[in-house]
């Protein structure tokens, strides 16, 4: 049976796993969000109480 013999899928599979973990996570790590979070202040924004007319 052809294939059961390993030499050809076991190169493949090195390979592969080559790829993906030499290359992918370099790639990955590379890319930038188009927005960036930023911190919000601590301040608290002044209140001021509501002028109500029916009041």
């Amino acid at each position: 049976m052809p294939q059961l013999n390993p030499a050809p899928w076991f190169l493949i599979l090195v390979f592969s796993w080559f790829i993906f973990l030499a290359l992918l996570p370099s790639k990955v790590l590379a890319h930038t969000f188009p927005n960036e979070p930023t911190t919000q202040s601590t301040k608290k924004p002044k209140t001021e109480p509501w002028n109500w007319t029916w009041h």
